[in-house]
């Protein structure tokens, strides 16, 4: 368990140094462990659940036999104000006017923050050969029962057993 609480650490590292857009950073990251990964996962399956969702409870499963959940989101992300278009609209517009299983909208520049971020962080688990994977729903339900103050969010549970959990998964 100590070897995959330093590459979660790593992880949070390489998320936090990823380059940002006109040097501004609004990643969040968290790390769970122990009893937040049951009640993330317990969640997940509950939403399935209460929502009729697809696959919640499949992923759910997976953070339960996971050892460490890294969180990565975005916080209170300004646009860029380079009203590029896209994100749909000509001029930047006000963000985190909608609430749904995430905050929005959100700048598309400041999405790709957040992917840089998540693709340095499972960089570093694969260099370090500990089992991965993003996952959309993780975040919704960490947001949701308040693991993390963020309004974009993605995890990557993580996995050092013999046989990755996260992949070769009932469809």
């Amino acid at each position: 368990m100590d070897g995959i609480n330093t590459v979660a650490n790593l992880m949070a590292l390489s998320a936090r140094t990823a380059p940002k857009a006109v040097g501004k950073d609004y990643v969040v990251i968290e790390i769970l462990a122990g009893k937040e990964i049951q009640r993330l996962g317990e969640g997940m399956i509950a939403y399935g659940d209460e929502s009729g969702k697809k696959h919640f409870d499949r992923d759910g499963e997976n953070v339960l036999h996971s050892q460490s959940v890294v969180l990565v989101g975005l916080k209170d992300a300004e646009t860029t104000g380079l009203n590029c278009a896209a994100c749909g609209e000509e001029v930047c517009p006000e963000i985190n006017t909608i609430d749904g299983e995430f905050s929005g909208p959100q700048c598309a520049i400041r999405v790709l923050d957040l992917g840089i971020a998540l693709g340095s962080a499972v960089k570093m688990a694969s260099l370090m050969n500990v089992d991965n994977r993003i996952m959309y729903r993780i975040g919704v339900v960490a947001r949701k029962i308040g693991l993390i103050d963020a309004d974009l969010v993605m995890g990557i549970p993580l996995s050092a057993t013999g046989k990755s959990p996260y992949y070769d998964r009932a469809p």
